[in-house]
Order: structure tokens, then sequence, then C-alpha cells
């Protein structure tokens, strides 16, 4: 049934004012490595291809962390919805001393593995010496960037997505400045391109500190670790770890495949995938008002608002989807020969990008159910759902070169992972398992 007008002018105003501010911080955030690729670019090639080997082993190191923002955002969601603010903030400073606990590790891990990394992600002799030095700086930042992702969550499930938009906007600003002035002002080089990022990065998360040690002392929350608040973020977000590794596996796979494909192959894959990913940008913003607003409804025991939030949101996603289909459709003449002048990787990639456009809707669908349910603190189902995805998708793809269907055989795997994932997803929120409502999941 749909719901009256008012209701969905409320969720339609609710959604974008939490959504729009996401959607500019997730863009923001790649611009990070994308300045630093820039600056770095004009060092020489092999200082670039440095740090493009440890841009991708930071990336995938801090992605594999980001369910400290997800489940952070669920748990402090519902307890705004439950009328408790303070135990809202203290939820959120124990996912941020999660943050820090686990830094620590991963610091040390970064700073040993350093050139076996650069190593095994076929880094050239030339240019494994800067994504040495470019991951051991840069590992002194992951404190600060494990905060960040922590302090967003907070300010999510505080419903205020605009803060981190602006921090995000004043970290990538400090970071081109001082990037710049480090590599060719003081002549520091790759190293100096690392510092800058580093310092960027401790100044976000400075700034959210700062955000959050004022919530607390208003609201009389403890600064202090508590243990068993620790112990809980870690449980919420274990299983989310889980979904997020499964993904990453499922992108890897897609990458080796293309690969093996062929020069070209791989080229057009790189290409769509960058695309794929922009897109994701604007349907992950969606999810996350969802994880916002849904788990401020259940913390409110309200569960028809959170059907109804539900119902808005899949339409929203699913229509914005079908808009960004047909935008990446027709404006293939305007943006493919941006990034290739080649004749035959525009062939497969505009193959590609029909199959990719095809999905966008069921895509809307996947990101605003997985927000949705990341709202609801369902994360052992959201593990469970991936790894059967990932068991579905795997062999399809690695079968792609015997069938010889090249390229396209490999995203219509792609699509069909898609397809899978939303059906779980979608089985799931027609359901009622999810709906547990109270200012803490049990």
């Amino acid at each position: 049934m749909t719901a009256p007008t008012t209701d969905r002018r409320r969720h339609d105003r609710e959604i974008l004012a939490l959504a729009v501010p996401a959607f500019g911080a997730l863009v923001a955030e790649p611009l990070f490595l994308m300045a630093d690729s820039a600056i770095v670019g004009h060092l020489g090639t092999p200082q670039l291809a440095g740090v493009g080997v440890a841009s991708a082993a930071l990336t995938t190191l801090t992605g594999v962390f980001v369910f400290l923002a997800y489940a952070t955002t669920a748990a402090v969601a519902r307890r705004i919805g439950a009328g408790d603010r303070r135990a809202a903030i203290q939820q959120g400073i124990d996912g941020i001393w999660l943050a820090l606990a686990l830094s620590v590790g991963v610091v040390a891990l970064t700073l040993l593995l350093a050139p076996w990394t650069a190593e095994a992600l076929g880094a050239s002799a030339t240019a494994a010496p800067y994504a040495v030095t470019y991951l051991r700086i840069s590992a002194l930042g992951i404190p600060a960037m494990l905060m960040v992702m922590a302090a967003t969550g907070v300010l999510r499930g505080l419903q205020d997505t605009r803060t981190p938009l602006l921090v995000a906007i004043a970290g990538f600003t400090a970071n081109v400045g001082l990037n710049a002035g480090l590599v060719y002002g003081a002549g520091l080089g790759v190293a100096g391109s690392a510092w800058g990022t580093v310092l960027a990065q401790t100044g976000m998360a400075a700034a959210y500190l700062v955000v959050v040690v004022r919530g607390a002392r208003r609201e009389r929350a403890s600064l202090r670790p508590d243990p068993a608040g620790i112990r809980a973020c870690a449980r919420a977000g274990g299983p989310l770890m889980v979904r997020t590794l499964s993904l990453r596996a499922v992108l890897m796979i897609a990458t080796a495949v293309a690969a093996g494909l062929g020069d070209d192959q791989i080229a057009a894959h790189q290409i769509a995938m960058t695309v794929f990913l922009f897109i994701a940008f604007a349907l992950d913003a969606i999810a996350i008002a969802g994880q916002a607003i849904i788990g401020r409804c259940l913390g409110a025991e309200d569960v028809p608002g959170a059907r109804a939030a539900t119902r808005r949101m899949i339409e929203w996603g699913v229509g914005a989807g079908l808009v960004l289909g047909l935008l990446v459709v027709l404006a293939r003449p305007l943006y493919v020969p941006l990034f290739t002048p080649d004749p035959a990787v525009q062939a497969q990639l505009n193959t590609v990008l029909l199959l990719l456009a095809l999905c966008q809707p069921v895509a809307g669908l996947v990101f605003v159910l997985d927000g949705v349910l990341m709202g609801a603190g369902d994360g052992p189902y959201l593990a469970w759902a991936m790894l059967a995805t990932l068991a579905v998708f795997a062999p399809v793809a690695l079968a792609v070169p015997a069938t010889g269907s090249g390229l396209a055989g490999l995203w219509w795997a792609m699509n069909l992972f898609m397809l899978v994932r939303g059906a779980f997803l979608a089985w799931r929120a027609r359901g009622g398992k999810w709906l547990v409502t109270g200012a803490v999941r049990a």
C-alpha cells in the first residue's frame, strides 16, 4: 500500500537531508589518493607507479575496516531512536576506542610487511622502493583513518551527515596544499606526499574528536574506554567484516579473470569498474541514509515507520539506478574517449557499459537494502548472504575463459552476482526477522 503523500514527502526530505551530504563526503574520500597521484605523477613514472601500488594496498586494507562506520551508525541511531542521547554518544566513543585498538596491530603489520606487499602487488624493481616508502609513512596515519571511520559512524547515527561532508572537504583541501608544499616546496618527493596525507588525515581525526568530545561533555558521557562496550562493537562489526571481505573477493576475482583475457580486456574492465564505483557512491549515499533512519526507527520501536521508510528508499534506489544506467549509456560518446583513445579498448568498453547499465536498477535495490539491514543490525545475515553470493559468482566468473565469452561474459557474471545478492536481500526484507526493536539489538 502506498504511503500517504505527506508521509512520502517527509521521508523524501529526510532521505535527501542525509543522502546528499553523505554523497559529497563519499566522493571526497577517493580524492585524497587522486590528489596524491596527480602531484606525484610529475616526479616520474617509477614514483607514480610506486604510489599507485601503495594506494591500492591502503585502500584495500582500510576498506576491510569500514564496519567501524557501519556498525557504529546502526548502534548509535538505535539509542537516538530510544531517546537516550547520552548512551548513543557513549556507544560511539566505544567504537572510536575499538578503532584505536585495531590500528595498533594494523600499523605494525603494515610497517613490517611493506616490502612484501609491494612485491605481491607486482611493483617493479624501480617502483618498489617508492611503494615501500609511501606505505611505511602512510601506516602512521592508519589510526587517524580508522578513527575517522568510527567517528563518521557516530555522526551518521546522530542523523548528521553535514559535519562529515565539511570535514572531508577541509581534509581534501589541506591534503592538496600539504602535498604540493612537501613534495615540491620541501623537496621530499614521494615521502612528502605520504606525510601530507598523514597530516591531513590526522587533522580530520582531530576535528571529529572535538565534535564527539563536546557532545560527550554536553551529555555527561564518559570518555574512558569501556571494555564491555568495545567488545560489543567488535561483535557487531565482525559479521560486517566477513561481508566486506567477501565483496572484496568478488572484485579481486573479476580483476584476475579480466587480466587473463588480455590487455584490451583488463583496460576496459578497469575503466568500467571506475564508472561502476562512481555510481556506487550515489547509491551508497541512500544506503547511508537507510542505516541512520532504520536504526532510529527500530530504536523508537516504530516498525511501521521502518517499513514505510524502507519502501520509499527502495523507490529512490531503483529510480536512481535507472536514471544513472541511462546516463551511462547515453553519455558514452562524451566520456569514453576521455578514458582511452584506443579503438580496441573502446569497443570492449562500449559493450561492457551496456551490461553495467542494464543492472543499475537492481544495484539500486541492493545498495538500499544493504543499508537498511545494516541499520537494523542484521550483520550475521548480511555476512551469510554475501558468502553464499560469492559461492555462486566465483565458479561462473572463473569459467569465463573456458567458455570463450570474453569480457562480456565476465560482466554477465557480475550482473548475476548483483541479481543473486538482490534476491537474498529482498527475501530478508520481505520477512520480519530483521525488525528487532529496542535501544540495543539482542
